[in-house]
């Protein structure tokens, strides 16, 4: 089988998919990497993947730029004749799944969240979505689709916007995690700091990164003894990209400290004593997963998403969204009381090993592309190992 992965940045194949392209060509397939230029491309052709370079630009509207990603779009598929293109994110699902559609190739078009022109309230926003409706109408239908969403709220979305038929709709939680490298410290013999409240994530408003600083603020004026951390870069060219001079200025009054782009993420996490995700709204948001694989209690948002992966009282905290308030009482519940700290990590890294754990979603991934075109499956051991001892540095550019 051959099989074209086309994400909208090359650091999300590098950084999510890299597992599960390891896991197909491991097994025998022939995997095309396709997305935008950046600086992942070259490592992935470095470990031996065959990525192919897009004249995309994520946020473009210019209609005759578009159509001529189409078209090259096109000759891509006509050359290559793959049996399966599968798309990451609104945009590249779209395109891929209409090329796709025409050629007579069979399309996987995985939705993680609904992104910038369902979830945000601006104008431009609103006015974009009924066009993107009927277009994703148009791409994703047929019968020789699948749609893949990260969460239940999305799956009801889809139904009931009438975008796709419901027994094309496919639920995959998240990308996965590995859960021998997202480990507790104590496997690792690194206790983690005393007081320290992490969010990694892409540095966007709709992240929650103003209710984060507030918390830091108002937890401090009560003179607790804890450390709020932000780890990520923000999104360039997304609307909602929190300005680097602020993310400098929050750290020069010390209110929170900004680390930026973090490679070895597992020691962060495991060295955290929190980890939130105060998000607006989420596909499967993997920062809460290698979290929770880390044994670290959460506190998230209980909004899409976020809600699917932290169980209120079970595994960590939820809390509703664009509030302060509830966010620093959380945090501080939690700081007060170690026990229940303690308690919310370990059945979250219970949960993580059961159901996100990154062979899992492979296998539930290839089961879709079987659907599709049927043929041998690997083995539960081969979708297992080509993932252990890869080395794979976290970026949370995107939820």
């Amino acid at each position: 089988m051959k099989i074209v992965l086309f994400a909208n940045t090359d650091w999300y194949l590098y950084n999510f998919r890299r597992s599960l392209a390891a896991v197909l060509a491991a097994s025998g397939h022939d995997v095309v990497l396709l997305s935008p230029p950046g600086r992942y491309g070259a490592l992935l052709r470095a470990e031996g993947f065959n990525w192919i370079a897009a004249p995309m630009l994520r946020l473009s509207l210019n209609p005759v730029r578009e159509v001529a990603l189409l078209v090259w779009l096109w000759r891509l598929i006509r050359a290559e004749r793959p049996d399966v293109v599968h798309g990451f994110t609104i945009k590249c699902a779209v395109y891929g799944a209409l090329v796709g559609r025409v050629a007579g190739v069979a399309r996987v078009n995985a939705i993680a969240g609904l992104g910038y022109v369902f979830t945000s309230g601006r104008w431009k926003a609103r006015l974009l979505r009924p066009g993107v409706r009927l277009l994703m109408a148009a791409a994703l239908g047929g019968k020789k689709a699948r749609v893949i969403v990260q969460n239940p709220d999305d799956v009801a979305f889809f139904e009931g916007a009438a975008i796709v038929r419901p027994e094309r709709i496919r639920l995959i939680a998240g990308s996965g995690v590995d859960t021998s490298r997202f480990v507790p410290p104590h496997l690792k013999a690194r206790p983690p700091k005393d007081g320290m409240v992490v969010l990694a994530a892409r540095m966007l408003w709709d992240k929650g990164i103003h209710e984060f600083v507030d918390a830091a603020r108002l937890l401090r004026k009560e003179g607790r003894a804890l450390r709020f951390i932000l780890a990520g870069l923000p999104d360039e060219g997304n609307p909602s990209a929190v300005p680097i001079e602020w993310l400098k200025q929050w750290t020069q009054e010390g209110t929170i400290d900004w680390l930026g782009h973090v490679v070895d993420m597992p020691q962060l996490l495991a060295s955290a004593s929190i980890v939130v995700l105060p998000s607006y709204r989420e596909g499967l948001p993997k920062t809460l997963i290698e979290a929770a694989a880390c044994a670290r209690p959460l506190v998230a948002t209980d909004v899409p998403g976020c809600r699917h992966v932290v169980q209120h009282e079970v595994t960590g905290l939820l809390v509703p969204a664009r509030d302060s308030l509830s966010l620093a009482r959380a945090v501080a519940r939690l700081q007060d009381d170690p026990a229940l700290a303690r308690r919310l990590g370990e059945a979250a890294r219970k949960m993580a090993c059961s159901e996100f754990e990154d062979g899992l979603i492979i296998a539930r991934t290839l089961a879709v592309y079987e659907e599709l075109v049927p043929g041998d499956r690997p083995t539960r051991r081969e979708l297992l190992s080509p993932t252990k001892g890869v080395e794979q540095p976290s970026e949370f550019f995107s939820g």
